[in-house]
């Protein structure tokens, strides 16, 4: 017989306290993420990598690393696997081997986010969660909206009064309790948390609930997969609250156990804006936790988050890689943002123009070495933002 799943226990991030995975559960007592933990022994004895290119191309060919059952048939609006782009352009002038743009914008509702909402969505809904609300800059809490509407779950997203028009409009029209909020994310979710505690809904606040980093996770699964189970020298991934970057790392240990994988780590680059740097600060300052960040501005808003509940999980993997978190100035991500379209064809937003200016900083600190192939990551659809108005007509 099937088994339902490999799930094994939920482990607190920090402390390493273990939680049953059989009923719905938040963060750890310590107040800090809990992670998924599988028997990958009994994985490893299941499946074979080479199966997996026998499976649809999607974040459900990994069914195996995931936690939803694998009788239970997902709640999906088609999770595509994400090309790898290259930067010919940029690779030449900066002598690398190769760099190369996961474009995530691809995905459902045009973004990243809908890699971890998918996962969140499936679980709550398994779970018999009836209402889910969730902070968000925008493209988080179109992602939730849209999968809510297909699970029937209702639905409450609480932005900051300045997100991005397209953003509001996406969310109101998959049915979605808009609430716009005078300040940042973190404020957000200060609300979120209240209407928890009285319950009104479930909290799908960032890495407040185990499965959100789940699905980002599959984001380092298929870069694996997609280079021949030979990883990149160094990830450049733009981050606020982290999940991502978290995901993967969580990603490359469990192939590694697997055996799916062996030799050397990528680097992991984690890029912020100057405007809200949090994470660089801590890094710079070798702080295991970062300090909130007053007074956040940056044109990236999908990378303005003044405070991560994972900031020691993201300064763990980018040291424990041998990487750093790196700032990169509103200028700096203007230009990489024009460059890229201009010289390789690709639109990126501006938080993965982020990426491509923080490889730049890289460079010129000596952080990327000739020859080697970097990943920079798209997170979301260009026009989901207002473009740059540079043209001139004629």
């Amino acid at each position: 017989m099937a088994r339902d799943s490999f799930v094994t226990h939920l482990a607190c991030g920090l402390t390493g306290e273990q939680f049953a995975s059989d009923v719905l559960q938040r963060v750890s007592s310590a107040g800090k993420p809990l992670l998924v933990r599988y028997d990958l022994a009994a994985i490893a004895q299941a499946v074979r990598r080479e199966q997996l290119t026998q499976r649809e191309p999607s974040i459900w060919r990994y069914r195996e690393l995931l936690p939803l059952p694998l009788d239970q048939a997902p709640i999906s609006l088609g999770e595509l696997m994400t090309p790898l782009l290259s930067l010919p352009a940029e690779t030449a002038d900066l002598k690398l081997g190769q760099v190369l743009v996961k474009d995530e914008s691809r995905l459902p509702t045009g973004s990243f986010k809908a890699r971890g909402l998918v996962m969140a969505v499936n679980m709550a809904a398994l779970f018999g969660v009836r209402a889910m609300a969730i902070p968000t800059n925008g493209n988080a809490g179109a992602a939730m909206a849209a999968y809510c509407a297909r699970a029937g779950i209702a639905v409450h997203c609480f932005c900051p009064s300045d997100t991005p028009t397209a953003n509001l409009r996406e969310i109101a029209l998959h049915g979605a309790t808009l609430h716009r909020v005078d300040g940042m994310i973190d404020d957000c979710g200060k609300l979120v948390a209240a209407g928890e505690r009285e319950g009104k809904w479930f909290s799908c606040a960032t890495l407040r609930e185990p499965y959100r980093i789940e699905g980002k996770k599959t984001m380092g699964l298929e870069l694996a997969e997609q280079l021949g189970w030979q990883l990149p020298d160094a990830i450049f991934y733009p981050t606020g609250g982290g999940t991502g970057l978290i995901g993967m790392w969580k990603a490359f240990a469990e192939l590694a156990a697997l055996g799916w994988i062996a030799g050397k780590m990528p680097r992991m680059y984690a890029i912020q804006a100057a405007g809200c740097a949090p994470i660089v600060r801590a890094f710079d300052q070798n702080e295991r936790f970062a300090t909130r960040w007053e007074q956040a501005e940056t044109v990236a808003h999908g990378i303005r988050v003044p405070a991560a509940l994972g900031d020691f999980l993201i300064l763990d993997a980018v040291r424990e890689s041998g990487g750093a978190a790196l700032a990169v100035s509103e200028q700096e991500i203007r230009t990489a943002w024009q460059d890229s379209a201009k010289r390789d064809g690709v639109l990126m937003c501006p938080e993965g123009a982020a990426t491509l200016a923080g490889l730049r900083i890289a460079h010129t600190r000596g952080l990327v070495a000739p020859g080697e192939r970097v990943v920079l990551f798209n997170c979301a659809s260009a026009y989901k933002y207002d473009l740059p108005d540079i043209y001139s007509a004629t």
